[in-house]
């Protein structure tokens, strides 16, 4: 008992004095958004009642100049009386108040000011604790609250002496009490709990480590720090956003879903937690959450809830890229094991998974080949990348249906459920919950944001980076414009007379010891080296990665392609976030940008825009996730007056309907002209303007 008493005042010191550095800093947050917030808002917070003519007279013109005035400054103002100088700082204080429960006090890996660096250093002393702190903080107010009443109970019993005088009914109340303590202080030491905690108040006691230290361990786990900080400063989303912008009644039916975290090494967020317990709630859902928000360890979150209940068969299928991934967040993220139902041991592994339960990790295309009896039941199927099975008519589909029928519950997950099309949404909904996908209707989304999110609120939910992660490093996106040279305009005039819609997106590239857009990305890379950033280059095209491994010369990993199997695309990844300081990693975009994390990048590039704009974002989402230590640089290369203004011209529209309604828990087809741009449609109609451009200027000249 004393051992967890201990405990907890050594974990409430540490938690505290990462407080007293964190509070100054965001005090200056604070005070930096209210002196750039107008007087006019004060209007908002009391629907238009205040007037500020006073104030505007007086100088005022930002919500600090009110706070820093006060109740009794307003009051001596002239043409202010004493209730509306009241109503004025309650209502700039109900701004200051939300601006406090949301501001974000960043840690950035590249600006380490030394008060940050206190943050940091302080943060280090709880992550250095490791996994069994969180653990043994349960563990130690678990055994405080289930033994306090006994504890006082038993009291009398510490003195012989004070036992002489208690009364014998009284005593024997006493003996039992000291003898439910002694039970489970035996249960307790059985355990190891007594060692658990010991060794954490020992790790909790230790002196600061220097600030290099501090940093070096935030560079390695940033995600950790950053939770961590979150949690400490209780800086919890919106709950409207942080909760999916469910329904009132459903979503109070979630937070009251019990969630048993035993069997977790880490703490979850409050909006994963939602997540987690969302899928206990409704049992069959898609998680829907923007890339970078832990879609995995909410999914783990699940099983491990299930497990700890006594659940038997866990199976998770996703696309062979993140085989290996999943196994590795298994084993950092909880205690459950988990094996690859896939390579040569894959029957053997199948039939101990079988007989004996557990996780078992597999491929979306080896699913349709898993040599499982059928009368072995599963008690959760996850579904990562879910939106590969949205063809219903496809081999990997029919096998996921079939293995729905199989789990008592099912949880699909993907950062893209749907771009464009009702239809694909539907489909991915019929696997799970084939009565409400009746009812998924384009009408409802025509009908706007708030009418689709009602119809499929039982089953879909989604939040979105800036909305919940609200610590996160910045993304700064350049675009960089370079003219082609001769050579190049030359290769892009012949792809345009041949109508060669590909060629013409990679002309800039065709004559690599003229190309200004290559020249471009050396001079980034050249620059990242210099300050010693890991570099991740994206492009559609394989060739376009040989020219740019050609020019960067020596030291490059990759390119990351298709045809690289899913154990050594991950070694790649391993291998360039292991390198000391400067490193480059090439990948075709559309097999880097799904699956695979790149937190150990801060700058992308982009070679060339995307057919698809979600790809672009998916693959800046790669490096700019909860792991991420430093501000993301996104740079995408581009050249004016040809294919790539084009593109960005016409798949503009695109883009902005996307972000207005897939990352909304919205669907694309909320307009008429939201319906999907394919390739061939869009490639024919860019040859056709390119054509009539070109022949234009050549009449012109002549």
């Amino acid at each position: 008992m004393g051992a967890a008493e201990a405990l907890i005042r050594d974990h409430e010191r540490a938690r505290a004095e990462v407080l007293g550095v964190l509070e100054p800093l965001r005090r200056e947050v604070v005070d930096r958004q209210l002196a750039a917030i107008p007087i006019e808002r004060l209007r908002d917070v009391t629907s238009g009642r205040l007037r500020l003519g006073a104030l505007e007279k007086a100088g005022f013109e930002t919500v600090g100049d009110v706070l820093r005035a006060g109740r009794n400054g307003l009051r001596l103002l002239p043409g202010v009386g004493a209730q509306t100088a009241d109503a004025m700082d309650a209502a700039a204080r109900q701004i200051e108040e939300a601006a406090v429960r949301a501001a974000p006090v960043r840690l950035d890996a590249g600006e380490r000011d030394p008060r940050v660096t206190a943050l940091v250093v302080a943060l280090h002393r709880l992550v250095a604790a490791g996994p069994d702190r969180v653990r043994a903080a349960r563990a130690a107010e678990g055994l405080v609250e289930r033994l306090a009443a006994a504890v006082e109970e038993a009291r009398p019993a510490r003195s012989r002496w004070r036992m002489r005088f208690v009364r014998a009914r009284r005593r024997e109340a006493v003996r039992a009490a000291l003898a439910r303590v002694a039970e489970a202080v035996e249960r307790e030491g059985r355990a190891g709990t007594g060692l658990l905690l010991a060794q954490v108040s020992a790790d909790l006691l230790r002196p600061d480590v220097p600030g290099v230290e501090a940093w070096a361990g935030f560079e390695a786990d940033a995600s950790e720090y950053r939770a961590l900080l979150a949690e400490i400063a209780a800086l919890e989303p919106d709950r409207g956003a942080g909760e999916g912008h469910l329904p009132d009644d459903l979503a109070a039916r979630v937070r009251a879903e019990p969630l048993d975290e035993s069997r977790l090494r880490v703490s979850l967020r409050g909006y994963q937690a939602f997540g987690a317990r969302f899928a206990l709630a409704q049992r069959r859902v898609l998680l829907g959450d923007e890339m970078g928000l832990g879609k995995t360890v909410q999914a783990i979150a699940v099983i491990a809830h299930l497990a700890a209940a006594g659940g038997g068969r866990f199976l998770v299928v996703c696309p062979a890229s993140v085989l290996v991934n999943w196994l590795r967040e298994f084993r950092a993220r909880s205690d459950l094991p988990a094996v690859a139902a896939h390579g040569p041991d894959r029957a053997a592994v199948l039939a101990d998974w079988a007989r004996d339960g557990g996780v078992a990790v597999t491929t979306l295309d080896s699913l349709h080949a898993l040599g499982v009896p059928g009368g072995v039941r599963v008690e959760l199927l996850v579904v990562d990348e879910a939106h590969f099975v949205k063809n219903p008519e496809a081999r990997r589909s029919q096998a996921v249906a079939a293995w729905c029928g199989r789990a008592e519950r099912v949880l699909f997950m993907t950062g893209t459920p749907m771009e464009n099309r009702v239809a694909e949404f539907r489909n991915l909904v019929a696997l799970l919950r084939p009565d409400l996908a009746a009812d998924v209707r384009p009408v409802d989304a025509i009908a706007g944001p708030e009418a689709f999110r009602a119809r499929i609120a039982p089953v879909y939910l989604r939040r979105n980076q800036q909305d919940v992660l609200l610590e996160l490093p910045e993304v700064v996106r350049v675009d960089e414009w370079e003219e082609m040279g001769e050579a190049d305009a030359e290769a892009y005039r012949q792809a345009v007379r041949d109508g060669n819609f590909m060629a013409m997106r990679r002309a800039a590239y065709a004559v690599p010891a003229e190309s200004a857009k290559l020249r471009r990305l050396v001079e980034l890379v050249q620059e990242s080296a210099e300050n010693g950033l890991k570099v991740v280059v994206f492009s559609f095209f394989r060739d376009v990665l040989a020219a740019v491994r050609e020019a960067l010369g020596d030291g490059v990993v990759g390119p990351i392609t298709g045809d690289v199997p899913a154990v050594r695309r991950q070694a790649m990844v391993d291998a360039f976030a292991a390198g000391d300081g400067h490193g480059v990693l090439l990948a075709q975009i559309q097999a880097g940008g799904v699956g695979l994390n790149f937190q150990a990048a801060s700058v992308v590039v982009i070679c060339e825009p995307q057919v698809k704009p979600a790809l672009e974002e998916q693959a800046v989402a790669r490096a700019h996730r909860m792991g991420q230590a430093r501000r993301v640089q996104a740079h995408r290369l581009l050249t004016p007056g040809g294919v790539d203004q084009r593109m960005l011209e016409i798949l503009g529209t695109k883009a902005r309907l996307f972000d207005a309604y897939a990352r909304r828990s919205d669907l694309a087809e909320a307009a008429p002209e939201a319906v999907d741009v394919s390739e061939s449609s869009l490639a024919r109609r860019i040859v056709e303007e390119e054509r009539e451009r070109l022949d234009a200027g050549a009449r012109e000249v002549s």
